[in-house]
Formats: structure tokens, C-alpha cells, sequence
């Protein structure tokens, strides 16, 4: 009987992942728009999530948090200031997925990951 699998898997090591997410995470916070797989970007997009939460909480331990998973300071400071602001009475969904169609050179689906306004 087949069941459906919860986790992605995506051959690469949890460290390796871990960086390149935070690295994804850290340039859709900072150029609002990036594009990527369609894997990478289901990934993300809760982190991305999360990020922004704890920018609208906006305390010392919240920035903090934020400051030990994003790469740069000054994406931080964008985080805390003005997504905050942006996001403020949005309760959740600060990000679009949109299908951009097959990368050439091994057919994987290509997508736009991008801040909602």
C-alpha cells in the first residue's frame, strides 16, 4: 500500500540544507522577490514565515532569534522595521508562490517566491 511521504528529501546533508535555507530566507527578506525551485520554495516559506513573526513581535529575545538564523544585520534591521510595520495587522501569509514553468536543463519546476504587499 503506498501512503504519502511528509518529509522532502533532497540528498544533501542537514548542514548544507540549513545554510542554504537560511541563505534563501535571508535574500527573500531582503530583495522581497526570489526564484527558485518549487521545493526550495515550499522549504522556505514557512521559515520565511516565522522570520517575519518574530520581526512583529519585535522584543530584544525576538531579535535575537532572528539575528542567529538570518545571515545579515542589515536584513534585520529591515525585518524589525519595515516588514514589521507592513505586516502588522496581517495574521498570517506574507508570501506568493507562483509557477514560472521548467528550468532546461533538468526539467525541475522553477517558481517566484515573493512578499505579498
Amino acid at each position: 500500500m503506498s501512503r504519502r511521504i511528509a518529509v522532502r528529501k533532497s540528498g544533501k546533508t542537514s548542514s548544507y540544507k540549513r545554510a542554504m535555507y537560511r541563505n534563501l530566507v535571508t535574500d527573500l527578506l531582503g530583495y522581497e522577490k526570489i526564484t527558485t525551485t518549487e521545493a526550495k520554495a515550499k522549504q522556505i516559506r514557512g521559515l520565511a514565515e516565522k522570520m517575519i513573526t518574530l520581526g512583529k513581535h519585535g522584543g530584544l529575545h525576538s531579535r535575537r532569534q532572528a539575528l542567529s538564523f538570518i545571515f545579515s544585520k542589515e536584513v534585520s534591521d529591515k525585518l524589525f522595521s519595515e516588514l514589521a510595520q507592513r505586516y502588522a495587522d496581517r495574521p498570517g501569509g506574507y508570501t506568493r508562490i507562483t509557477r514560472l514553468g521548467q528550468r532546461l536543463g533538468d526539467g525541475a519546476v522553477m517558481v517566484q517566491i515573493e512578499l505579498v504587499k
